[in-house]
């Protein structure tokens, strides 16, 4: 080639280089650019919230929701070294309260969302329990909840022994769990007598039946609470699923899985 030829050639690859990079003779975009939210929420949520996220991805179909599921206090220790959230829904408000103190939530997203009921379930077929003062009895050998610490479903579950002078007769018998699912888990497989869990978690399965409920007055109140996270990467997209939770469509998902409104 020669050199006046090969100068010609450069500068028109030149060009079309510059084209490129300054928008010029770009194709327009075709796709919506993709925005990802991480929602740290409360494992009894799961169902709800996976056909929740369908109805999302409906009016928003450039975004795409990770849901991380867990028990509560497990999800607010990770938001607290740092874990990349955009928005969190606790099993309770002492999580969301922590959290709040710490400066960690976007000032002013702070909802409640829903609310639950705390129910003694045993294995289908299983007689011999009727009641929470059953699970003194000497066959019943062993009853899952999740751990006090970290579960809110846990929580209860011993707010609720406690009330009714049981706890600490029942702590050699309690098996605890890393979450609320797991409880339920060890039920349905008959690996334990007994356990306490949320009536949205009994809900979903046909192996358990519920054999007593809480009073209201023997534990805090079951309110999950909702808020965006002060180091969301995408503030007004996570803004805009918080307001979705709270729509009378996704409360209808949630009533349809035993939830309740959360000023009920």
């Amino acid at each position: 080639m020669r050199s006046n030829d090969l100068r010609m050639s450069l500068a028109a690859i030149l060009a079309a280089s510059l084209a490129v990079v300054s928008g010029y003779g770009r194709p327009r975009a075709t796709a919506q650019t993709k925005v990802e939210l991480t929602v740290s929420a409360a494992i009894s949520l799961k169902d709800a919230l996976d056909e929740i996220a369908q109805l999302y991805y409906a009016e928003a179909p450039g975004t795409v929701i990770h849901f991380n599921l867990g028990g509560s206090g497990t999800l607010q220790h990770q938001i607290e070294q740092g874990a990349p959230v955009d928005v969190f829904v606790s099993a309770s408000e002492d999580q969301m309260n922590s959290l709040e103190s710490e400066g960690l939530l976007s000032p002013g997203t702070r909802k409640d969302l829903v609310k639950n009921t705390v129910v003694l379930i045993v294995p289908k077929g299983k007689s011999g329990i009727s009641s929470f003062q059953d699970l003194a009895r000497p066959e019943v050998k062993e009853i899952a909840i999740g751990d006090p610490q970290t579960v809110p479903a846990g929580k209860y579950a011993q707010e609720v022994l406690t009330h009714f002078q049981l706890y600490e007769q029942l702590k050699p018998k309690l098996v605890l769990t890393k979450d609320v699912r797991q409880a339920l888990t060890y039920v349905v497989t008959g690996n334990v007598d007994a356990g306490i869990v949320y009536a949205t978690d009994a809900k979903i399965s046909a192996a358990v039946s519920v054999v007593a409920t809480a009073p209201e007055d023997s534990h805090a109140p079951t309110i999950y609470p909702v808020a965006t996270l002060k180091a969301s990467k995408q503030p007004a997209e996570a803004k805009r699923f918080l307001d979705f939770l709270t729509s009378e469509k996704a409360q209808g998902v949630f009533e349809k899985y035993g939830f309740k409104p959360a000023g009920e």
